[in-house]
């Protein structure tokens, strides 16, 4: 059977960034997980003494606070500063933003919509410098509402396109002004992309990454829609030999919080099964 790498996967620019500066400062704090990958979060836990805080009471004044990738909602940022938190700054450019973009926004008199999932650590950072603003995760959520006549768009950064252009599409079609700002990253344009190719000409699909990662779920349901055989795994050990028997080719990408050495322990534990 033979291996095919996307020609786009694993960590982007944010994500390399952030383990860099936790790398960089030993014995730290994060607020809330550095990146959506447990085992590259127990690794720098283990190299680096970096420890996960899941709340600012969890932790001693004036200790060194990393912020994660997804940033943190802007009353915690302040609540940091208030006890004299050393703030390490590791947001992701691509998220700090669309933060900015919705402050602004919202001091301009616009109703603020906010592509994405209000679930999702990075959306309640975004949506923390906006006032009333309307999440959704796709067009019907907007249908319906009544909202100014100005109106600004912005999208989680790990959101598909297709999705975003049918909500610019009907806002446009409906108000008289529509600011509208692409705030999805690159590397997700990229991996995705990738992995819509590879997972049409693969017999199975392995994607890579944290089940709880958004970037991650979303390269599964592109390999998914092109390839029935396509499975989500965090390491090698959820790997089965069954899913490659009587395969010719076998594709892996990765999402944006994977780091190569996962990927390569995947890629030895599928030779390993002589399929």
């Amino acid at each position: 059977m033979e291996i095919r790498l996307a020609k786009s996967y694993g960590f982007c620019f944010g994500v390399k960034r952030a383990i860099k500066i936790a790398e960089e400062s030993k014995n730290s704090n994060t607020l809330g997980p550095l990146i959506h990958n447990k085992r590259e979060i127990k690794r720098l836990e283990e190299k680096y003494g970096v420890k996960v805080a899941e709340t600012s009471e969890n932790l001693e004044n004036g200790a060194d606070v990393i912020i994660r990738t997804h940033g943190i909602p802007k009353n915690d940022l302040e609540n940091l500063r208030e006890k004299n938190f050393n703030i390490i700054d590791a947001t992701c450019p691509f998220v700090t933003k669309p933060q900015q973009i919705v402050e602004q926004m919202s001091k301009e008199g616009y109703d603020i919509v906010i592509f994405g999932d209000i679930q999702h650590p990075e959306i309640k950072g975004v949506m923390s410098y906006a006032e009333n603003p309307h999440v959704i995760l796709d067009v019907s959520q907007i249908q319906g509402k009544r909202l100014k006549e100005k109106v600004a768009v912005v999208a989680q950064t790990t959101r598909k396109i297709d999705e975003y252009l049918k909500i610019v599409d009907y806002l446009v079609k409906n108000y008289k002004e529509v600011r509208v700002f692409n705030t999805i990253c690159n590397a997700t344009f990229e991996n995705q992309s990738a992995a819509k190719d590879l997972s049409k000409e693969a017999d199975v699909m392995i994607v890579v990454g944290g089940k709880n990662s958004s970037n991650t779920k979303q390269l599964y349901n592109i390999c998914k829609e092109n390839c029935e055989d396509s499975y989500l795994v965090e390491d090698e050990n959820e790997l089965k030999k069954e899913w490659f028997e009587n395969k010719k080719i076998c594709g892996i990408t990765a999402g944006a919080s994977t780091p190569d050495w996962i990927i390569e322990k995947i890629i030895g534990k599928i030779r390993d099964f002589k399929v």
